[in-house]
């Protein structure tokens, strides 16, 4: 796929992602999708497989909010099998918290599939926000 394909194609996981449906960002991971989150904190490493994101970085995630994850992009950038989304959050946790961090992601697409990507974030919103990734997993709904 093109720069052009690319870009059109994270826009339309955005736009779902804008309106709580992450559906089409599901479909379109690659089974050997990696999700790499920077920093030290306890939400920070690196997830290697669909299955793997899926259940031990979304579904605590999931556990955490009150509703599914909203993200509304502001800018996208596009080079070869690499695009770049500049975005916000708009959630709440289960505990009345809000959520709202600032995200630059890098994504690296293969034929339509998102082979990877990589967030950078305000890490220090994470933790304090959404604490332990381990207490949230009894919480958590499927992300599906």
């Amino acid at each position: 796929m093109s720069a052009i394909d690319n870009k059109k194609l994270m826009q339309d996981i955005f736009a779902g992602l804008a309106n709580r449906d992450g559906t089409l960002f599901t479909e379109r991971m690659a089974d050997d999708f990696r999700w790499i989150n920077i920093g030290t904190n306890k939400w920070s490493g690196t997830f290697d497989g669909k299955e793997a994101v899926l259940r031990d970085l979304l579904g605590p995630l999931r556990g955490r909010l009150m509703a599914r994850s909203r993200t509304v992009a502001h800018r996208f950038f596009a080079d070869g099998d690499h695009v770049i989304v500049e975005a916000r959050g708009d959630n709440l946790t289960r505990d009345g918290k809000a959520y709202n961090n600032e995200y630059c992601f890098v994504f690296c697409l293969s034929e339509g599939k998102i082979k990877e990507v990589k967030e950078y974030s305000d890490t220090a919103l994470i933790e304090a926000v959404l604490g332990d990734p381990a207490e949230a997993v009894a919480a958590a709904m499927p992300v599906r």
